[in-house]
């Protein structure tokens, strides 16, 4: 019999331990980027060109404003979309970040929802809360606040959250269901969920499956379009809508050079509502 607890332990402990690394560093650039050393994390990268942190979030949809808004060191290239263009966050809401790391995105958002909102990051790793706290006080940002914690029991009281964004972390988790039924609680009744990340769109060969660099790479822990789906709807999610970025392939294949990971794994925009909130959503009345 699969000890599952044991499973998930040894998942959490990867990825916090690479990302604990990639926080040290700064110098991490994709989600299965190559560190400042030289190395790549998912393979070798001998007379591979390597893109900068900026590179890789200018091709998954960052402009040059939002990259020169935030404190130097807040990018550090780790997202395969902008769930910043999907979020239609407004002045006031309150937005939760899952997986915030340096908090490139939750800075963002504060600059969405204004000095009359509130933004919540989450990560589970300590190194990216210090670093992120640093940025925030270096920013002069007084309207976030980033707290330890897994996204699959999240340190947030329910119905607190008008919009969750996430940035290629969910498919780090060892269980998303939980994370989904987690992000359902959260959220305020008509609150959105807006999310990029990577879905699997084949089963991975042999040779992936071991692989610790390819997991906490953002590659194996990629789930199938149809479970994801399902999980989302059965978490409560109405509205449900993954739309699969074909043209990401060519980003995703910085990750691993060499390996062929963009073969397997798609960036994907995922939205969903949670029911109740009125006609006109966000709990407003008509």
């Amino acid at each position: 019999m699969t000890d599952h607890n044991a499973e998930h332990h040894m998942v959490r402990n990867t990825v916090r331990d690479n990302y604990a690394k990639i926080a040290e560093s700064g110098g991490n650039s994709g989600c299965c980027g190559p560190t400042s050393d030289g190395g790549g994390c998912c393979g070798p990268s001998d007379n591979v060109e390597i893109p900068s942190a900026q590179q890789m979030s200018a091709f998954f949809g960052y402009s040059d404003e939002e990259m020169a808004a935030v404190p130097e060191g807040a990018n550090l290239g780790l997202g395969c979309g902008n769930p910043q263009a999907i979020a239609d966050m407004k002045a006031g809401e309150v937005v939760v970040d899952l997986g915030a790391g340096a908090g490139f995105d939750a800075f963002l958002a504060v600059g969405k929802v204004g000095p009359t909102g509130h933004v919540i990051g989450i990560d589970m790793t300590h190194e990216m809360l210090a670093k992120a706290r640093a940025n925030a006080e270096k920013g002069g940002y007084s309207h976030v606040e980033f707290r330890l914690g897994e996204i699959e029991y999240m340190p947030i009281a329910n119905d607190t959250a008008d919009v969750i964004i996430s940035n290629c972390v969910i498919n780090l988790s060892p269980n998303k269901p939980q994370v989904l039924r987690e992000a359902f609680r959260v959220l305020k009744p008509g609150g959105r969920l807006a999310i990029s990340d990577v879905v699997a769109t084949a089963p991975f060969p042999a040779d992936f499956e071991d692989d610790d660099h390819l997991l906490s790479g953002c590659v194996t822990g990629a789930s199938l379009v149809d479970d994801m789906q399902t999980w989302l709807e059965d978490a409560g999610f109405s509205k449900v809508l993954i739309d699969i970025k074909e043209e990401s392939r060519a980003g995703i294949a910085d990750w691993a050079p060499g390996r062929g990971v963009e073969k397997y794994v798609v960036s994907a925009i995922i939205t969903g509502e949670k029911p109740g909130g009125g006609c006109c959503g966000g709990g407003a009345t008509c």
